[in-house]
């Protein structure tokens, strides 16, 4: 008997778009979607569920992953009291979190490379909302520990699994990474206010009630939507995304490779940069008559502003790929360390926004690369590995300026060696493979819904 025909079954369906003088360029090849999955309504990979609704859950996940993860430093000015405790004896409490995030990626990678992805979605907002709520319930320190541990073990899935698979479903990959970027964000500069309002009005359990309540009910919500029979989800798992590329297996490695140095080079820049965004406004913003009220809302304004520069990187991405806007961002970076290490006043903060603008924009570039040049089945895997790398480097960086300004060298030796860092991943950046667009994509790929 004859099977019934399934377009994601059928290999000959997937077609393979390459010009003639792009086979000179890279070994890699353009694949993409049939037209039959590839239309409007059809179910994303490991879902019965259309792409954009799978995305919206991915952007929700996203929001929250970094949502939960500063609920506490903010309610822990509340629970000291409470508990007749010292803040920073409070602040130690949350040290479990924190390891637990970093510990958890790699197997979280490897379960996104082996398991049904938006399932892992819906377990990580079961698992975070229920955290939540077991830290509201904590009546000492020993309890609330455990409950953080336990959270930051279900944070640490989003990364490796979302990214992921938003690199697998995504019709325009970095646009899709871009505004899913953009609600991380939203998620880092809503915690600290909500927290605050939630904890002030209502008590510090209900900072963990709330969000942790409606957290388990977006995964109970997942969960019904999701496909859940092997013979559904299954077959789906192993297709590449509209925009994969099918690479040999060194480009792979070189990619990845490339990968790794701007996840480190890339994560000191960042992490020393936000860290002593505020240090560096009290030292060159108070010859222009600052105080602290003036430093903290203009450390506010800057990471406000540079939340949304990801989106129009995410649309260049695909047009231009990461080789062109990394040369751009990179050169922009290092210029602009130099100048600010020794500005003040105004154009301290017109360069520090800049600055931050031009790191922000960079996120998006790693998840564009390893989505678009590694294979599928590997792919969790190496986004749990870029993001261990890079959590490593940025645990280093609040240590080494405190070290470095304690020895007496101040911004004028920082911010040069974190240009030379820049400049090392635009070398590295420029060993990346020219970008391949396919020349017939806009007659096989049907026009995206947002956030596609």
């Amino acid at each position: 008997m004859r099977d019934h025909h399934h377009p994601w079954r059928d290999r000959s369906a997937a077609s393979t778009v390459i010009r003639p003088e792009q086979a000179r360029l890279t070994p890699c090849r353009v694949r993409t979607y049939s037209r039959a999955l590839q239309s409007r309504g059809q179910e994303s990979p490991g879902s019965f569920m259309s792409r954009s609704e799978a995305l919206r859950f991915l952007n929700l996940a996203h929001f929250f992953d970094h949502f939960f993860l500063l609920i506490f430093p903010t309610a822990a000015l509340a629970i000291a009291p409470s508990w007749d405790m010292g803040y920073a004896d409070v602040l130690v409490l949350g040290t479990p979190m924190y390891v637990m995030f970093a510990l958890g990626t790699l197997p979280a990678g490897w379960l996104g490379d082996t398991m049904d992805r938006m399932m892992l979605i819906a377990i990580f907002f079961l698992g975070c909302g229920g955290s939540s709520l077991w830290i509201a319930m904590s009546d000492g320190p020993i309890a609330m520990a455990f409950g953080l541990g336990s959270l930051g073990l279900f944070a640490a899935i989003y990364h490796p699994v979302g990214l992921a698979h938003i690199t697998h479903i995504g019709l325009r990959t970095g646009r899709a990474l871009a505004v899913n970027g953009v609600f991380g964000n939203m998620g880092l500069a809503g915690a600290a206010a909500v927290t605050g309002l939630l904890a002030g009005f209502l008590g510090w359990k209900w900072a963990f009630v709330l969000p942790g309540a409606l957290s388990v009910l977006i995964g109970m919500l997942l969960l019904k939507r999701s496909g859940t029979a092997p013979d559904a989800v299954r077959p789906a798992v192993h297709a590449n995304s509209a925009t994969a590329l099918k690479c040999d297996r060194g480009t792979q490695v070189t990619v990845f490779g490339i990968v790794c140095v701007i996840a480190l080079f890339g994560g000191l820049i960042f992490n020393a940069v936000t860290i002593s965004l505020p240090l560096y406004f009290d030292e060159r913003l108070a010859r222009a008559g600052g105080d602290l009220a003036w430093i903290g809302a203009s450390a506010g304004l800057v990471f406000a502003v540079a939340a949304f520069a990801q989106l129009p990187v995410g649309e260049l991405l695909d047009r231009v790929g990461a080789r062109s806007v990394l040369g751009v961002l990179l050169a922009s970076q290092a210029m602009l360390l130099m100048l600010l290490a020794f500005a003040s006043g105004w154009a301290a903060l017109t360069l520090a926004l800049l600055l931050v603008t031009f790191i922000f924009a960079e996120i998006p570039v790693t998840s564009w690369l390893l989505g678009r040049y590694l294979d599928h089945g590997i792919r969790s895997r190496a986004f749990s590995v870029e993001y261990v790398l890079s959590l490593g480097i940025g645990s280093i960086a609040v240590p080494l300026i405190a070290l470095l300004h304690k020895r007496g060298i101040g911004f004028e030796g920082q911010f040069p060696g974190l240009a030379l860092a820049a400049l090392a991943i635009l070398f590295a950046a420029m060993l990346l493979p020219r970008h391949i667009q396919s020349g017939s994509r806009r007659a096989t790929e049907p026009e995206a819904s947002p956030g596609d």
